[in-house]
């Protein structure tokens, strides 16, 4: 299964000369707000292999001068890609590791079945030639009052062992680094850590557990600076602020890695989706002369409407020379010049029509005006993504006569709170009281086990499960029906890796892919729409947009396929950039109602479901219909039309 499929969403937008300069000067520009080497690849895969060939140097170097090496070991799930390219590194005998000395740079505290360390020697330890005495870990701890001494005892082993020569971690989505949470000292010492809620959430998927202990042993930030030398790694979306902040931004205890910035031998390995927020990848104008392509031009336009608070028809001469892009007056001789290609540009992103307009010249429209009607799929994660992120749209396809389908990628159980499974049980224990003369035996037991907190089976849990995916998707039928999407055109596709993981964050593999791909061939779409919120902190909507990405590439060369475009939605856990958006749906204050109307079909979503998106307690929901708003501010900011929302959507390029 391919794994670098996220570069057709983003990477034709990026001239590789600002992440792989051609000499040392041109790198001093491009880097010169950055305050740690950076080394940034197209792809996380690329870049874990290049950062475990930088390991493996380090080796090599440090067996020949002095016969070991001293490594600090990482947890996370960023680290782990680099840790499988070491294995492969060791089979190919590019490295030993009978000379390591290795040394884990954190450790779970309160419950033994749970360890980082076991982890860690599945992944690497137990597939190399590493010592087992060489192997030294924090996990003798015997009660929370001799945590003081057991760290002390393993900073005593590390002195013993001749210090750290690497540490090797990766990079937090909330700054964090090594479980030093945010407000970490850069004096810090090896202690124990009370972990905060996004720290748990990362345990609990690296481990595979529903919940993962609230403190650590961690070495301290000072522990990791005192080390030669520090290799961190990033990758994905949700590290580019914590990445910018790190590399670009101030020392600060909010941002533990942004100490950094101090040690004079660390590197930085980030992909292309992590570091999107540096300036030389965001704002390449700062540092160096531009390749213009039409997409960087708008991002330049957009951001210089923000800096001088103006819309793009009254930028003048002026202010481009004023925040260094007269470039583009030069290339367009005038400011007009380039104020009017761009508004236009953008003018031609929005459209009533998101499936294309019959009867109409489609040049300059997102979408092509034939064939029409269109066959249109709709791939949602949960139940209840197409319609918060994309339900106005879903309105205009169906009132314009297209053949709307809607495929549900999972039931979406884990977010339906317990609550609301109570509020439904006893619903059902009623009705099949007065109709069947006798409760279900799983209703008896369920309002038993919620009304005295008692614990439950294996089997047990698999019934409740499918009562609460069966809550949600209940739901969905009356948000589409709403819709006017018919039930006999939505599908419930039970895709394997959630229903067969115990909280729904199983490995994507070929079983998934062939179901979006039965589904794709079967109705063989003019359009198709999917998620593309990879921020999600529950990795959900990630693994979903991969089974269609996978899928995609699969089909590419299907002759049905040359017929079908394919378009990005974003909204549960984010919003497409203005510069970025190649469709834009706008919305009335009716048919924002309507949408409105649709999302409150999911009552156990409205108001109490276990997950938030925000620490001021708003729902993933909630933000959607705001991010709606604003994109539409945005564009009247810009000096085009004023509307009540805007929806948008980017092509993915899959061929």
């Amino acid at each position: 299964m391919k794994t670098d499929l996220k570069t057709n969403i983003k990477f034709f937008q990026v001239s590789s000369r600002y992440y792989h300069p051609e000499n040392e000067i041109e790198l001093a520009s491009l880097t010169r707000y950055e305050k740690v080497p950076t080394i940034i690849s197209e792809s996380a895969d690329q870049g874990a292999r290049e950062a475990a060939l930088d390991v493996a140097r380090v080796i090599n170097e440090c067996v020949e001068e002095k016969g070991r090496c001293v490594i600090g070991f990482g947890i996370g799930r960023y680290v782990f890609k680099v840790y499988d390219e070491l294995v492969k590194l060791y089979f190919a005998d590019k490295v030993s590791f009978a000379s390591v000395v290795a040394f884990n740079l954190s450790e779970l505290v309160g419950d033994n079945s749970l360890r980082l360390h076991d982890l860690i020697h599945s992944l690497l330890y137990a597939k190399v030639d590493i010592e087992p005495n060489n192997i030294h870990s924090i996990n003798d701890l015997g009660t929370i009052e001799n945590v003081h001494s057991q760290c002390k005892a393993y900073e005593r082993e590390i002195s013993d062992a001749g210090g750290l020569d690497l540490v090797i971690c990766d990079l937090n989505n909330d700054g964090s680094i090594a479980y030093n949470e945010p407000g970490s000292a850069s004096s810090s010492v090896c202690r124990l850590m009370l972990l905060g809620s996004d720290s748990r959430a990362r345990v609990a998927e690296v481990l595979q557990s529903d919940a993962a202990p609230k403190t650590a042993i961690t070495l301290g930030i000072g522990n990791l600076l005192n080390a030669n030398r520090i290799i961190c790694v990033a990758w994905d979306e949700d590290s580019a602020e914590p990445l910018f902040n790190t590399i670009e931004g101030k020392m600060t205890d909010l941002v533990p890695a942004s100490f950094l910035q101090v040690h004079d031998d660390v590197k930085i390995y980030a992909d292309l989706d992590a570091a999107s927020r540096l300036t030389r990848i965001s704002y390449p104008w700062k540092v160096t002369s531009c390749e213009w392509s039409d997409h960087l031009i708008r991002r330049a336009i957009v951001w210089l409407c923000e800096q001088t608070g103006k819309p793009i028809l009254k930028l003048t001469n002026e202010d481009y020379n004023d925040y260094g892009l007269s470039e583009l007056v030069a290339l367009y001789d005038s400011a007009y010049n380039v104020n009017i290609k761009i508004f236009n540009d953008l003018q031609h992103t929005i459209t009533g029509w998101p499936g294309g307009k019959p009867n109409a010249d489609d040049t300059y429209r997102p979408e092509r005006e034939t064939p029409y009607p269109k066959r249109v799929l709709i791939f949602s994660p949960h139940p209840d993504d197409a319609i918060v992120s994309m339900g106005g749209t879903v309105q205009r396809l169906v009132q314009q006569g297209h053949d709307v389908h809607i495929a549900i990628q999972t039931d979406a159980d884990v977010a339906v709170s317990d609550e609301d499974l109570m509020r439904s049980v006893l619903l059902a224990d009623r009705l099949t009281k007065r109709f069947e003369g006798s409760s279900f035996k799983f209703i008896e037991k369920t309002i038993a086990r919620l009304t005295s907190n008692a614990s439950s089976t294996e089997e047990d849990n698999k019934d409740m499960r499918y009562f609460k995916g069966s809550i949600m998707l209940s739901e969905a039928m009356m948000a589409c029906r709403l819709m006017g999407v018919p039930m006999e055109k939505q599908y419930d596709l039970r895709m394997p890796f959630y229903i067969n993981d115990p909280r729904g964050q199983g490995k994507l593999t070929d079983d998934d892919v062939t179901v979006i791909q039965n589904l794709i061939t079967r109705i063989k779409p003019h359009q198709i729409f999917f998620d593309n919120d990879l921020v999600d902190p529950h990795g959900t909507h990630v693994r979903a947009s991969g089974a269609v990405m996978h899928a995609l590439d699969n089909l590419k060369d299907e002759e049905f396929m040359r017929d079908c475009r394919v378009w990005m939605y974003r909204g549960q856990w984010g919003q497409w950039e203005v510069d970025h958006v190649e469709m834009a749906v706008p919305m009335s204050p009716e048919e924002f109602a309507v949408k409105r109307d649709a999302i409150l079909q999911f009552h156990s979503q409205i108001h109490d479901a276990p997950f938030r998106s925000s620490a001021d307690g708003e729902l993933p929901w909630q933000r959607s219909i705001e991010r709606n708003r604003n994109l539409a501010e945005r564009y009247q900011q810009l000096g085009l039309a004023t509307y009540e929302a805007i929806e948008a959507f980017v092509q993915y390029r899959f061929r």
